[in-house]
């Protein structure tokens, strides 16, 4: 009976410190380097908005990976809004006249400040990954925008 017990016992701390040891890795993975990786695709704003609008579900399975990671885009529009989220993150909107919706690309912290110069009407190049594709809410009546994050310029 107490050898039993042993084995039940070691059995269960070694699975313990296995599933820490897990824990513990998967917490202090480094953190996804979207800028300094090689873009997937490169599409207009337009474009995008309107893959969604036509069947999202072949929209993403073009821009999500296997394991619902989004590929790395690059997005081309024009500036139609600049504000500043929550947590003092600036947020644009790519919208080209005449689109039902827009991408709206969240930047982070370390990009803030490549915003700076931006202007309304400018048509710029944005880097990031997909988050929420567009579609249309029935119960508002209006159109959702694409939604980028962790995004950066790429060029003006």
């Amino acid at each position: 009976m107490k050898k039993t017990i042993k084995i039940i016992s070691l059995t269960l701390g070694v699975g313990l410190v296995i599933a820490i040891a897990v824990a513990y890795y998967m917490f202090n993975m480094p953190k996804r380097d979207v800028q300094s990786a090689k873009t997937d695709f490169s599409v207009s704003s337009t474009d995008i908005v309107n893959e969604y609008l036509a069947d999202a579900a072949l929209a993403n399975a073009k821009y999500l990976q296997e394991e619902g990671d989004s590929k790395i885009l690059a997005i081309t529009g024009t500036v139609v809004s600049i504000s500043e989220d929550l947590n003092n993150q600036k947020v644009i909107l790519l919208k080209n006249s005449g689109d039902k919706a827009g991408v709206s690309c969240t930047f982070t912290a370390e990009t803030n400040q490549n915003t700076e110069h931006l202007q309304i009407g400018q048509t710029v190049k944005v880097k990031g990954v997909i988050r929420s594709g567009a579609g249309f809410d029935e119960d508002l009546d209006l159109y959702e925008d694409v939604i980028l994050e962790k995004c950066d310029l790429v060029s003006k």
